[in-house]
């Protein structure tokens, strides 16, 4: 049976490399190698001055400045990642969020690009839609899921092409 590799110290002290680094000496900029110390077994002792974090200035706790969101569009292949203040409301992200998917061009086209028409769910089995008027910090999640109103004036489109009487028409141009 082998033995761990040593590392004689300046000051007499012997330690064990660890085989998990090759056998080399873990160099770190804020803490020197004389400030932990290794016990017998692997475990590294960390001194409690190194580990204990100073609040800085009055004791407050930092406030959010900016969110990153994933909302996935309806159809699309994958989400669209926006970063938002915490402050905007639910309508700032749907309009963030179709005008990214315009501006990247991505696929399947939006045959409407009017934010108005669409809505934001928590994911695409939930029913009830988000209220426009919700702050981001409120909702709880950071992953969402926009997909077009079901009744609006934005899907008169759609009820005209269904409506006619040779369904198959609207299929037309492909043929061509």
């Amino acid at each position: 049976m082998t033995t761990p590799p040593q590392l004689r110290r300046p000051n007499g002290v012997v330690s064990h490399l660890s085989a998990s680094n090759g056998g080399r000496v873990a160099k770190s900029d804020s803490v020197t190698n004389s400030q932990l110390v290794r016990k017998h077994g692997g475990f590294i002792d960390v001194p409690k001055k190194l580990t204990q974090q100073k609040v800085s200035g009055s004791g407050t706790s930092q406030k959010l400045t900016k969110l990153l969101l994933n909302v996935s569009i309806q159809n699309s292949l994958g989400p669209i990642q926006v970063v938002m203040s915490p402050e905007n409301t639910v309508r700032d992200l749907t309009k963030s969020a179709v005008d990214i998917y315009v501006k990247e061009k991505r696929r399947p086209l939006l045959s409407e690009t009017d934010p108005r028409c669409f809505e934001l769910h928590y994911s695409s089995y939930s029913l009830e839609s988000l209220k426009p008027e919700e702050k981001l910090i409120n909702l709880g999640s950071r992953n969402f899921f926009c997909c077009r109103k079901a009744n609006s004036s934005c899907s008169d489109e759609a009820k005209a092409a269904t409506s006619s009487t040779f369904p198959l028409t609207k299929f037309m141009d492909f043929l061509l």
